[in-house]
């Protein structure tokens, strides 16, 4: 397909801030890539989600403690995702490839697909951020409308109200359905799937009957049908609701833009870094719980820029990033909480709907 182009430009904004952030990394002698208190958090994290998920299946909690428990390993699914699977998919978690890859193969334990989440998210996402026809995560259709672009329905005066249910659904949707559809349509929107070897056939259907099995089909054995439903559909909407509004956040709300390509040129107006900064927001960037618990994606303009640096890095380098932007004259969108995100994301639903 005819891909959009973005724009060339004589003195490149991309160019001076990665000497910047170069010439940072050098002066502290620091690597890019994940350190210590990342990989504590990965064990954090990861024995947390098992603990909870043992207890569940092996040892037949109280419904009270079953209810409780289940929302923790929806919210451990989110961290888990957050913190160590999107660090290894980009192959900033750790220096060795090995440990990146092994990061990243988290999410086929969870339902997902390595392959997939790789070129819908690090190759589209990370390239055509917030173009129509392009970027994945702004086509909800006919369910939701993302740009002014896309085709209006009645439904949508009311998406400011349902999308807290729609939401919700992501993972059982993202797990059972979308992935499938990717797989047998052999693209991702508009963009067709890069061809999958041998390897990639094998690592899709293996993980995703070893996901039923161990989500479906061991809870059903060992607690009965009725308790395993309440609590996957617990544990799947929690982490559903997480994941979307995080990544939401981060580039639908009022202030973000949403570039069209020139009709004729095909060419989009900014050059690829400036695009990233004029389709991307943080928020809460000082609210240290906030930054550890989704792994620092509410410094989403910084890892939009640098996606091979890891999260742990992005509070050192948004300062160098925003006197950039403030010498080249670029609107840097941050919120300052997530309520105010939420409230800008609402406000940007109601406005789409109208």
């Amino acid at each position: 397909m005819n891909l959009p182009k973005f724009a060339n430009v004589p003195h490149s904004f991309h160019t001076d801030l990665k000497n910047r952030i170069t010439n940072y990394f050098e002066e502290v002698g620091k690597s890019t890539t994940g350190n210590y208190e990342l990989f504590l958090k990965a064990v954090v994290l990861m024995a947390g989600f098992l603990a909870v998920y043992i207890h569940l299946v092996f040892f037949t909690p109280t419904v009270f403690w079953q209810v409780i428990e289940s929302v923790l390993l929806g919210l451990f699914v989110a961290a888990i995702g957050f913190n160590v699977m999107h660090d290894g998919a980009h192959g900033s978690f750790s220096k060795y490839k090995w440990v990146n890859v092994l990061a990243s193969f988290s999410l086929n334990i969870l339902g997902g697909n390595s392959f997939m989440w790789n070129v819908k998210h690090n190759i589209i996402h990370h390239a055509y951020t917030n173009v129509d026809g392009m970027d994945d995560d702004i086509d909800i259709q006919p369910w939701m409308r993302m740009s002014t672009t896309q085709k209006k329905y009645r439904l949508h005066k009311y998406q400011h109200i349902y999308f807290w249910g729609l939401y919700s659904l992501l993972y059982i949707f993202w797990i059972f359905i979308l992935d499938y559809t990717k797989y047998f349509r052999g693209r991702i929107g508009n963009m067709p799937l890069r061809n999958m070897k041998f390897k990639d056939h094998f690592t899709f259907w293996f993980f995703k009957i070893v996901h039923l099995f161990l989500f479906v089909g061991l809870p059903i054995y060992k607690v009965g049908f009725s308790s395993w439903l309440i609590s996957f559909f617990i544990f799947t909407l929690v982490a559903g609701f997480v994941l979307s509004l995080v990544f939401q956040l981060a580039h639908t709300v009022e202030h973000t833009s949403f570039p069209v390509a020139d009709p004729t040129t095909n060419r989009l107006e900014d050059e690829w870094a400036v695009h990233q900064i004029k389709t991307t927001a943080n928020f809460a960037t000082n609210n240290k719980l906030v930054s550890w618990l989704v792994g620092g994606l509410n410094f989403q303009i910084e890892h939009h820029l640098f996606p091979k640096i890891s999260h742990v890095h992005y509070p050192a380098i948004s300062k160098i990033i925003k006197q950039a932007c403030q010498e080249y004259g670029i609107n840097y969108i941050e919120y300052p909480r997530v309520r105010y995100a939420v409230a800008s994301h609402v406000a940007f639903l109601k406005q789409m709907g109208r």
